[in-house]
């Protein structure tokens, strides 16, 4: 019998980026790169482990931001372009490195990975991945859990609690109309929790989520067995906390696996070396130099990114296998040391994000394989699980409500809550208190106006997302985060305006349903 358990959670999400009016958006390669990158990957991983009779159970939350675009009938053509010019460049890569044999075998291995993700989006998944999550969820392997309509960081939007609600609510909604079945779990975006929050999450049929190692820690009551065991909220609903030891082998900087010398070196890219014109059907329309997920470096070590080494893919497999198994040795050693001071096996709950495999850790795919392989074939000590799992076997838990938290820089609020984004955040109340008397004023209303009205609730929601906040506190696209915010609090005022004044345009109402197609079944009296 297993001595503990380890929960593997990954959390797929990305703003919803989707521009009909552009032909060329540079934010939708956000979703290819992830698709490319990452997904199509993970499911390539998923689809070994059920060749090879691997048991394995992990949790995955997939945002409805995310979902949206993944079923998107536009996005996925985009998508299929996207993935043809890469194949396109991978064969002018192979002509280009012929005569450079280090260069010219990583070309061989990126053409190779296109072809492969050709196959597996066209053949394997038929241009379904989220068909084909479902398909390991209903195999009962991978527990597909949700997330907040948005990705709204919850408590910075506490001020107005329908908004919470709402977003809490439509995250449950779209999932079940997503896959066919309720969420057991949500994933609160960034991990944010507040006291109180619980109230919406067991209102949308929630049994748990998950929080930073200190919410458990400073919970209202002290937790008996630390953050290696659930503890329930007096709403009945189940908090699990990340531990502080696995996260870090990940997420570290200094002590991380991702910064091994040997592995890939994201930040270097032939988008950014090689001429622009050999370039110019691979990059941006405009000949904004972007990258294009072609990169031969290494990380090398503390060097300037001109001299990053070559990368050698035989060396970084080596180094993810090393690792997986330092991983996998170091959560035995924890769970043996746990359960001779616990009556229950200890839980080890270890999230990332998902883009993290594969995206920006090149080699993170072949380290969860390893991981996964080595727990099946090379120890008894620890067994992966599920929260639903594990509430099943251990239905009675410790009673306490966590405290405010979340998996921010610092654990709270200051990355959502900065100098450079705190600007928003009287606008968005506003529009959410809006939002409110307009579903108490809109009782009875005609079609056109419950079209405006269910639109307004999608511009609301699509304007708290926390990924515009994020954005802007680390400096990156701050340009188009504060568009994109401007952007949905224009449109909804502008619905707003129309429908208090009794006159709704149509013609303006359309546009905003075209650019901003999310949500279908939404009703606006969620606000009520």
């Amino acid at each position: 019998m297993a001595k503990g358990y380890l929960c593997l959670v990954l959390h797929a999400h990305l703003p919803f980026v989707r521009h009909p009016e552009h032909d060329d958006p540079l934010e939708e390669r956000w979703l290819y790169e992830a698709i490319t990158e990452s997904y199509l990957p993970l499911l390539d991983v998923f689809l070994g482990f059920e060749r090879d009779g691997i048991d394995w159970h992990l949790t995955m939350s997939l945002s409805p931001t995310l979902c949206a675009m993944l079923s998107d009938e536009l996005l996925v053509k985009r998508y299929d372009a996207h993935l043809s010019r890469m194949q396109e460049l991978s064969e002018k890569e192979l002509l280009r490195t012929r005569t450079t044999p280090e260069f010219h075998k990583l070309a061989q291995m990126y053409h190779a990975r296109l072809k492969r993700a050709r196959f597996l989006f066209e053949n394997e998944f038929s241009r379904n991945l989220l068909g084909a999550f479902k398909r390991y969820a209903d195999l009962g392997r991978l527990e597909l859990i949700t997330c907040s309509a948005t990705h709204g960081f919850l408590p910075v939007l506490r001020p107005q609690p329908k908004a919470v609600r709402a977003q809490i609510l439509v995250g449950a909604q779209s999932h079940a109309e997503t896959f066919g079945t309720p969420a057991r779990g949500m994933w609160n975006a960034e991990c944010g929790f507040y006291p109180g929050v619980d109230i919406y999450l067991r209102e949308a049929g929630i049994k748990f989520f998950f929080v930073d190692s200190h919410g458990i820690l400073f919970a209202s009551k002290r937790p008996r067995e630390g953050v290696f065991a659930p503890i329930v909220t007096p709403t009945s609903v189940a908090a699990f906390g990340r531990d502080i030891e696995s996260s870090r082998s990940v997420w570290s900087a200094q002590e991380g696996y991702p910064g091994d010398p040997r592995y890939r070196e994201y930040y270097r890219d032939i988008g950014f070396d090689l001429d622009a014109e050999y370039l110019r059907t691979y990059i941006h329309e405009s000949g904004l130099r972007v990258a294009t997920g072609f990169k031969y470096h290494c990380i090398t070590g503390k060097v300037d990114l001109r001299e990053k080494a070559p990368y050698n893919e035989t060396a970084a497999r080596e180094a993810a296998s090393e690792h997986a198994s330092h991983f996998v040795f170091s959560r035995q050693q924890q769970a043996l040391h746990l359960s001779s001071l616990m009556e229950r096996p200890p839980i080890i709950v270890a999230p990332y994000d998902a883009e993290l495999f594969g995206h920006w850790w090149y080699e993170g795919p072949n380290f969860l394989d390893a991981v996964v392989r080595k727990i099946h074939t090379e120890q008894e000590d620890i067994e992966l699980i599920t929260p639903s799992m594990y509430l099943e076997r251990h239905p009675e838990n410790q009673v306490a409500t966590p405290s405010l938290s979340s998996w921010g820089n610092n654990g709270y609020s200051e990355v959502w809550v900065d100098s450079a984004n705190d600007w928003i955040y009287r606008h968005l109340h506003k529009a959410a208190e809006r939002m409110e008397l307009l579903a108490k004023k809109f009782g009875d209303a005609s079609p056109t106006e419950i079209r405006a009205l269910n639109q307004a609730a999608r511009e609301l929601l699509l304007a708290q997302s926390s990924d515009w906040a994020f954005i802007m506190k680390t400096n990156t696209m701050v340009e188009y985060a504060t568009k994109r915010t401007k952007d949905h609090l224009q449109r909804f005022t502008v619905l707003h305006d129309q429908l208090m004044s009794g006159y709704v345009d149509e013609v303006v109402l359309e546009d905003f349903e075209i650019r901003d197609a999310i949500f279908p079944s939404i009703d606006y009296r969620i606000y009520r």
